[in-house]
């Protein structure tokens, strides 16, 4: 959920993470969603792709004739991504769940760099990329409001525990 939004206890209105999970089993779970392979329908119709990690590239940009190589310096390696084909949209999905002070705190400001670095990588193929944070409460501290509104200001997005699906442009179930 967005920091101020709102929304019933029963309202179904994004992707809920419960915990640090992927989003294929976080897609699981949603009613009239199904997955085979990297593939996630919606009531029989096919509405995006997952990728992990290096599935990204394996499965993603080398099929379409990109070689990172030659358009970045480094791989970078996401948590998720999910492909909505039909929007041409590709969302970097990064969930950090902390519950201790760590090295987590100074990842969240690398979203610029990263974000840019996938915009960068992703053009070529007139796909749009948007680089995402799921945060747990841990990050509602007041230590963190520089950090969240840094995020912000670079263009990258955060969530609580939830992506909506208006957020991902995918169809909410009934």
């Amino acid at each position: 959920m967005i920091r101020g939004g709102a929304g019933g206890a029963r309202t179904l209105t994004g992707l809920k993470f419960e915990s640090r999970v992927d989003l294929k089993e976080v897609i699981k779970k949603i009613p009239g969603y199904t997955i085979k392979g990297s593939e996630v329908f919606f009531l029989g119709s096919k509405v995006a792709e997952l990728y992990k990690k290096h599935a990204l590239y394996k499965n993603l940009l080398e099929p379409r004739g990109v070689e990172y190589r030659t358009i970045i310096s480094k791989k970078l390696l996401p948590d998720d991504a999910i492909y909505i084909s039909n929007g041409k949209e590709l969302f970097i999905v990064e969930i950090k769940f902390q519950a201790v002070s760590g090295s987590v705190d100074e990842k969240l400001q690398t979203c610029d760099f990263k974000n840019k670095q996938y915009k960068k990588l992703f053009d070529p193929l007139g796909i749009s990329v948007k680089y995402v944070y799921v945060l747990n409460k841990w990050f509602e501290k007041p230590e963190y409001k520089d950090v969240l509104e840094y995020v912000k200001s670079v263009g990258c997005y955060y969530f609580f525990y939830t992506i909506p699906f208006d957020f991902l442009g995918l169809p909410k179930p009934a």
